[in-house]
């Protein structure tokens, strides 16, 4: 799995990071996502899917 994030895209909701603390985080002064591990390990794939359906401005992008 590779993930790919679009700041222009994010809204800072945050619920990425609240799933998912290994792989997204944000950053300090507008809450944008961060991109920890664009490629995670299979143990988190699941929530990493999950991550990205919830995302409310469809900022995450994943490849197999």
């Amino acid at each position: 799995m590779r993930i790919t994030v679009d700041e222009d895209k994010c809204c800072g909701a945050g619920q990425c990071v609240l799933l998912a603390p290994e792989v997204f985080d944000q950053r300090g002064d507008d809450g944008i996502v961060l991109l920890l591990d664009a490629a995670p390990p299979e143990r988190l794939h699941a929530t990493v899917r999950e991550a990205a359906d919830v995302c409310p401005a469809a900022a995450i992008e994943l490849s197999e």
